[in-house]
């Protein structure tokens, strides 16, 4: 992800047994403090001999010429390690280790990242709550019937956050909540609701009617 340009920010719950990898072992005399979570050295000499062939499967993944599935393969064939594989696990140890002295720091960036993975920790229980059948789960290999599922569940995704913002937009609208909701009580509002969804029994739909909700024009 480094060398295609993206940011992973993940959040670490067990933050408590990490390791930081030293750049130089002659920097662990300086640092210790520090010495009960520091590893081994990074081997910065195995980074510039595989350079060119990291860059180049890069790019491959970005241009879309290989699938990952099939470098993978190549990587750990006949149980044995890749020199290229090894040299991405070791600039994987350098952006780890850069990372976690920046998410230590930060507290702004540990909020940052908390509030992220709320959202999305959210967003993954509202589908699991709308994609209920079958435990949740995609139980067919054939592309084409994935694909339906994927559809119809962005689909139902998308009508629940419609519906949940108009019924949240009428509610506020009326007189006794005028003047009440601070702008704190605005940034909490979230159409990811669906606690007051039913998703069982038989439903009729009727298209020549609508949701009696107000919808400003």
């Amino acid at each position: 992800m480094h060398i295609l340009n993206f940011s992973l920010m993940p959040r670490f719950k067990n933050i408590n047994k990490q390791k930081l990898y030293i750049p130089d072992t002659l920097l662990k005399e300086d640092l210790t403090n520090l010495e009960p979570i520091l590893s081994q050295k990074i081997d910065w000499d195995l980074i510039r001999e595989q350079y060119n062939q990291m860059i180049k499967y890069a790019t491959a993944l970005r241009l879309g010429t290989a699938e990952t599935e099939a470098i993978l393969k190549r990587f750990t064939r006949n149980n044995l390690k890749h020199p290229t594989y090894k040299a991405l696990q070791e600039l994987g140890k350098v952006v780890k280790t850069l990372f976690l002295c920046e998410y230590l720091r930060s507290e702004k960036l540990r909020i940052e990242i908390n509030e992220g993975l709320n959202v999305v920790e959210n967003w993954n229980s509202v589908n699991g709550f709308i994609f209920y059948g079958k435990s949740s789960e995609i139980q067919s290999n054939n592309i084409a019937e994935q694909e339906l599922s994927m559809l119809s569940l962005h689909l139902v995704q998308n009508c629940l956050v419609y519906v949940n913002t108009l019924m949240i937009q009428e509610i506020l609208s009326r007189k006794e909540w005028q003047g009440r909701m601070e702008p704190a009580d605005y940034r909490a509002l979230n159409p990811l609701i669906y606690r007051h969804v039913n998703p069982y029994g038989n439903f009729h739909l009727e298209m020549a009617e609508r949701i009696p909700l107000k919808i400003n024009d």
